[in-house]
This record gives C-alpha cells, sequence and structure tokens, in this order.
C-alpha cells in the first residue's frame, strides 16, 4: 500500500530537485544554443543563463526566484493507496506545503479578487491537479512549477477547420511574436490542437512535459512540430528578447480529435527555465 506520508515526501522531493536543477535534456539544450550563436548580446545572455544553472545547483537554491504555480500531473495505476483518492490529495497538499516551508518556494497562491496570499502555496482548485488512470503498477508524479512571465503570454484560438495547418502556423507565430522577450527566451512552446477549447490548451501544457529535442511520433507531426521551430527562430528575437539564432529550444505539439465545425488551438509557451521532475511510487 502507498501512504499518504509517503506521497507528501515524495512531492516534496520533486519540487526541490525540480526549482533547483534544469533537466538534461533542457541543459543540453540551451549549451547547444551557445556553441551555434554567433550574435555577441545573445552569448553573454546564455552565458549568464548557464552560469545561473551551475550555481543554483553548486548553491543547493532555486535557480528562479518564481518558483511558480504548483501543477501536478499523476498518472494512477491499479495500486492502493492508503485512504484511496483522499490519501493522494492530502498528500499532495501537504507535500507542497513542506516544499513551501522547507526548500522554500516562494508563497504564489493569492486570491484572484482580493489579492490575498495564501502564504503557503495552497489556494481554492490549488495545487492544480490532473489524474490520468493507467494499467500500470504504480503511482507516477510530475511536478511543473509553472512561472507565470511565461504563463501569462498563452493563448487560445477557437479557429475555423478551413484554416488547416497554414492557420495553426500563423497562430502560433502570431503568440510569439506578441510574446517577443517577456517570456525569458530562449522559449519552449507547447502547442495542443483540437478536442474542445480548455482541452487545447491542457494539451499544449502537457506537450510541455516531452523532453527537449525528441519530437512527436508521428511523422506528420514530427514535420510541424520542426516547420514551426524553424519559422520561430527565424524571428531573431533570440535569448531574453535582446536578439539571436534562438528564439526557442523546441516546439512540442499534443493533439486530439474534435468537433467537425471547429479547430480549438492552444499555445502554452514555458520560459527557459523548463522545469518538471516525475518520480514513481509503488505498494
Amino acid at each position: 500500500m502507498i501512504r499518504q506520508e509517503m506521497v507528501e515526501e515524495e512531492v516534496c522531493r520533486l519540487f526541490k530537485e525540480a526549482v533547483i536543477k534544469l533537466p538534461d535534456d533542457v541543459k543540453k539544450a540551451l549549451k547547444n544554443a551557445y556553441d551555434m550563436e554567433d550574435d555577441e548580446t545573445a552569448l553573454l545572455n546564455l552565458k549568464a543563463i548557464l552560469d545561473n544553472i551551475k550555481a543554483a545547483e553548486d548553491m543547493d537554491i532555486p535557480l528562479c526566484q518564481d518558483t511558480g504555480l504548483p501543477l501536478i500531473f499523476v498518472r494512477k495505476g491499479n495500486v492502493e493507496v492508503e485512504n484511496h483518492n483522499e490519501g493522494i490529495i492530502n498528500g499532495i497538499l501537504n507535500g507542497v506545503k513542506k516544499a513551501t516551508d522547507e526548500i522554500p518556494l516562494r508563497p504564489n497562491v493569492v486570491d484572484p479578487f482580493t489579492r490575498s496570499n495564501t502564504g503557503n502555496n495552497i489556494g481554492r482548485f490549488i495545487p492544480q491537479i490532473d489524474v490520468e488512470l493507467v494499467n500500470t503498477d504504480s503511482l507516477e508524479i510530475t511536478v511543473f512549477p509553472k512561472g507565470f512571465g511565461s504563463e501569462n503570454n498563452n493563448s487560445l484560438k477557437m479557429a475555423l477547420p478551413g484554416e488547416g495547418e497554414a492557420g495553426i502556423k500563423d497562430f502560433v507565430m502570431d503568440t510569439v511574436l506578441s510574446a517577443g522577450g517577456k517570456p525569458c527566451p530562449p522559449i519552449v512552446v507547447g502547442v495542443g490542437i483540437g478536442g474542445s477549447s480548455d482541452m487545447a490548451l491542457k494539451l499544449a501544457k502537457k506537450a510541455l512535459l516531452r523532453q527537449v529535442g525528441v519530437n512527436h511520433s508521428e511523422k506528420r507531426i514530427c514535420k510541424l512540430e520542426k516547420d514551426i521551430l524553424e519559422m520561430v527562430n527565424s524571428t531573431g528575437i533570440g535569448p531574453m528578447g535582446m536578439g539571436g539564432r534562438t528564439t526557442a529550444l523546441d516546439v512540442k505539439i499534443e493533439y486530439a480529435d474534435t468537433h467537425t465545425a471547429g479547430l480549438p488551438i492552444g499555445v502554452c509557451i514555458q520560459c527557459w527555465a523548463a522545469r518538471r521532475t516525475s518520480g514513481v511510487l509503488k505498494s
């Protein structure tokens, strides 16, 4: 049996790893961007990013002052959990509180109207928990601390079916150009296509959980990812919006079937601090 305390400790551990140490695929992509850059200002910005990453690891402190909104993705298999679903929920809540106190995480969660801070990153429907039921013998937890410098630049379009791939490309480019340097590029661009309006944005966010540099398994989607990435990097926005070759480290696409009358397109932008960490618990 997976105990509630195990969930709590794992969530706290995952947040500590996520906010202090970037995944290896992201660090590799940033280093590659530095190696291929020839713009002096872009090189300075990329070096500052790489130095920041190393300093955070060496000093064991968060690599960005914005430790994000706590987003949790759960893949629940055929496992027994103490107190059933309540054990998972309470374990996650306690884990976020513990992480806020011990790492520490910046207390970012506020009432949307009064702006009163909850003080512990727990609030109404927050942390946001996404649950997927899977046929495994484990409970997989992924933490995704999402900073709002990038989140504030997300967008949604309920496109017409006839707009097709050209419309998808145009909307992603409009979003990236509007964002400019605000989301702290080099960015990772998540694109969700199909489903309903809310599903398109969720797909875009879940696309960001995939490794940077690993394209979609379907050839048509892989090609679309590569085409959009080339377009984004041709803008010259560059690191921190000050020019250069690399505006985006990658473009990730996920899709779902949709209604015959629509073509929902969601775009979720992630800053260079593409933080995510997963862990697996077994009975």
